[in-house]
């Protein structure tokens, strides 16, 4: 009965948002009739009918899927049958059933584990058939929405031969939200976790919620922020995170908490939670017992410890090892992991912050647990525009470590910039760490290859809220799927799966398509030059990080902007090389090497690795000074021209998305126009030099920028 409850009230949805106007809600996963009738008519003649082999809770909601989605991409009801009945059925079952068995099936799933699966197109019983087969469940679900993509792109039904297992294990969502609904530098509303009214009320936004992970590969969820707040351990809570546990547990995704290391003393008034006391590590086994006892399948922890005021086992003169340890321990009878994260760094540390996360962890090396990873930013500062690759990629070959990503634009202009972040992603996990020569890249460590680990995983802070469309910005949309993709399979490229997006989420009309993916393929590199060029980073205002403020100085150095451009009379940047901080020597000799050099370094890590003279030669043989205004200037004009590009596309967008996008194109205009007012009048007080010839010139003075405040910037960290 709940069932057919749930499904009534999709199809409704279904119905109702048709006639309502375009407003993101349904993501990618919009379903709307198939325009191209060639394309319609082959789909429905390959999809009269459709079979389920068994039935489970996961099947279900398969079942409901299919409901929702073939009517309305083939606008007309498709068939449940129990049998092959005629040409065009399509089967979804395990390759063990026995009307499967001919096919030989589980040969293709041989290493398709829970998760893998199989769409082919055959004959069974003289009829000709699609069939998705895995091993498990899950698999079943991934590849019916892998179908779906097919037909929502109107990619060819005919001869299908794929087989597609992820890479990475555990591929998981990180909310930082707290348990008051405020979303830690989250630009979308509130958290969609309404505390208040679990576990009796549940929102159908979870169910949706659930659905969109599933669809893109994503299999776990971290439900609470990283500045951990110890009482969703008691039950008051558990049950409130086992409810949304058993709305995820159909689609194949698990349910992970963040743990306050010090939640012993705060739970229940201990004097100490060091980890090496028997009393603590026992409280954390029954804790974790307990835990399960509410949710069977719990995922684990993810740790924050001992960074930015957050307690830790260093408290109590422990290791980050005896730490994750213990709560290994504790989660290993029940199948769950640790995600310890790598962000540590100290302002009593007379030491580059680049480094601080190195000299922390490859100690550590071979100490660690089965269970633990090690999750580690992209980059070494804190999810800057762009960053080199993290030195611990590759330093640490006994351990998993696990990627973490920035889904939320936390340093890219919030939710009212059009920055499509897969570019930014691959980047990174195709960067060369050259730990055992050539071809040892980023990807292959985190995957678990290069060193042969059999726990991998990635994870991506979330951009999630409140808002109707989820994200904030309708292209915010794209950095959520893109993340679920990549993280399912890395090797794929940032165009295809913007392609991919494009058309699920605006359609197949190929002049909208040949207009926005030009766009969002250089949107993060526009954004780069507007913000932070040539290696520049950490520019941002102090506490909400809205906007420019390469002034910001005072108080801890390692928050402040001047920390890190160092600008001063004779040039600007921070010396990392040999001569400097010697941070370069963290990376393996090929790529030390490579940035060590001011000759061989890449200029878009110039003034990360590098102090360079203002007049320094650029490989343009312009000046430093020269060659870094053009970088600010272009990427403002490069705004106007996705300006100018989107505006093409009136009549070929819906009227509200095309109008939300037109708005914050305006934003963001305006927006990269303060930031490179500020940073280049800034800069010009260090390098005495006039701005190029034939450049507009700022509007205000550097005064006027520097006295500017925006008290209420989203992202600001609560100050109860």
């Amino acid at each position: 009965m709940i069932r057919k409850c749930v499904l009534i009230a999709l199809l409704v949805f279904m119905a109702v948002s048709s006639t309502l106007a375009e407003d993101g809600y349904r993501l990618w996963l919009r379903y709307d009739k198939i325009t191209d009738s060639g394309k319609l008519k082959q789909y429905r003649e390959y999809l009269k009918g459709y079979w389920l082999t068994h039935d489970s809770p996961t099947m279900q909601v398969i079942d409901d899927e299919l409901q929702m989605a073939l009517p309305g991409l083939l606008g007309s009801g498709v068939t449940k049958v129990s049998s092959v009945t005629n040409n065009g059925t399509l089967i979804i079952g395990k390759p063990s059933h026995p009307a499967l068995q001919s096919l030989n099936l589980g040969a293709h799933l041989q290493n398709a584990g829970t998760e893998g699966f199989v769409i082919t197109s055959t004959t069974l019983n003289k009829k000709k058939v699609i069939i998705i087969a895995a091993n498990e469940d899950a698999g079943l679900l991934y590849g019916v929405f892998h179908l779906l993509k097919l037909m929502q792109t109107h990619k060819d039904l005919k001869d299908l031969t794929i087989t597609s297992v992820p890479k990475i294990k555990y591929r998981i969502l990180n909310h930082w939200d707290n348990l008051d609904r405020t979303v830690e530098r989250g630009y979308a509303g509130f958290s969609i976790w309404d505390w208040h009214k679990l576990p009796d009320y549940i929102d159908p936004r979870y169910r949706d919620y659930a659905r969109a992970n599933a669809s893109i590969g994503i299999n776990g969820a971290v439900v609470t922020n990283v500045n951990a707040n110890a009482l969703v351990l008691t039950p008051a809570y558990l049950e409130k995170v086992a409810a949304l546990a058993n709305v995820f547990r159909p689609y194949g995704i698990r349910i992970y908490l963040t743990a306050r290391f010090n939640a012993p003393m705060e739970i229940d008034k201990y004097e100490t939670a060091d980890p090496l006391d028997p009393k603590v590590r026992k409280w954390w086994a029954d804790k974790v017992t307990e835990i399960y006892r509410y949710i069977p399948d719990f995922g684990g922890f993810v740790v924050k410890a001992n960074s930015e005021g957050q307690p830790g086992p260093q408290n109590y003169n422990r290791t980050h090892a005896d730490g994750a340890n213990m709560l290994a321990e504790a989660l290993k009878p029940h199948g769950g992991i640790v995600m310890w994260r790598a962000f540590v760094y100290d302002d009593k540390v007379p030491d580059d912050r680049h480094k601080q996360a190195y000299n922390e962890f490859v100690p550590h090396d071979g100490q660690l647990k089965d269970n633990v990873l090690i999750q580690v930013k992209n980059g070494a500062i804190d999810f800057q525009p762009r960053e080199p690759f993290h030195p611990l990629f590759g330093a640490m070959p006994k351990t998993p470590l696990m990627m973490e990503f920035q889904i939320t634009q936390e340093y890219l202009g919030f939710a009212t910039h059009l920055v499509y972040l897969a570019t930014l992603f691959k980047e990174c996990l195709d960067a060369d760490t050259y730990a055992k020569g050539p071809g040892s890249t980023v990807a292959k460590v985190i995957d678990g290859s290069l060193d042969g680990h059999s726990i991998s995983g990635m994870a991506g802070v979330a951009n999630i809220g409140t808002d109707r469309n989820w994200c904030g910005h309708p292209f915010g949309q794209a950095n959520w799927y893109a993340f679920g993709r990549l993280a399912w399979d890395h090797q794929l490229s940032a165009e295809e799966i913007a392609e991919e997006w494009i058309r699920m989420t605006f359609g197949n009309d190929e002049i909208v398509i040949s207009t926005i993916l030009p766009m969002m393929m250089v949107s993060r590199e526009i954004t780069v030059n507007y913000m932070t060029p040539l290696g520049l980073h950490h520019l941002m205002g102090r506490n909400h990080h809205y906007g420019p403020g390469p002034w910001v100085d005072g108080g801890r150095p390692d928050w402040t902007s001047v920390y890190y451009h160092r600008a001063d009379s004779m040039g600007i940047g921070f010396d990392r090389t040999t001569s400097g901080s010697d941070a370069v020597s963290q990376y393996f000799p090929p790529v030390a090497e490579t940035f060590n050099s001011l000759e061989k370094c890449p200029e878009e890590y110039l003034l990360w690795f590098h102090h360079v003279p203002w007049d320094y030669k650029m490989k343009s043989g312009e000046t430093l000074w020269n060659a870094l205004v053009h970088k600010y200037y272009a990427g403002v004009d490069s705004v106007r021209w996705m300006q100018r590009m989107w505006n093409t596309l009136e009549n070929r967008i819906d009227p509200y998305r095309f109008s939300q996008v037109k708005m914050l194109l305006n934003i963001q205009e305006k927006e990269a126009v303060l930031w490179r007012n500020s940073c280049v009048l800034y800069f010009q007080t260090f390098s005495r030099r006039p701005i190029p010839e034939g450049l507009e010139k700022p509007e205000h003075s550097l005064d006027y920028y520097m006295k500017l405040s925006f008290p209420y910037a989203p992202g600001i960290r609560p100050r109860w």
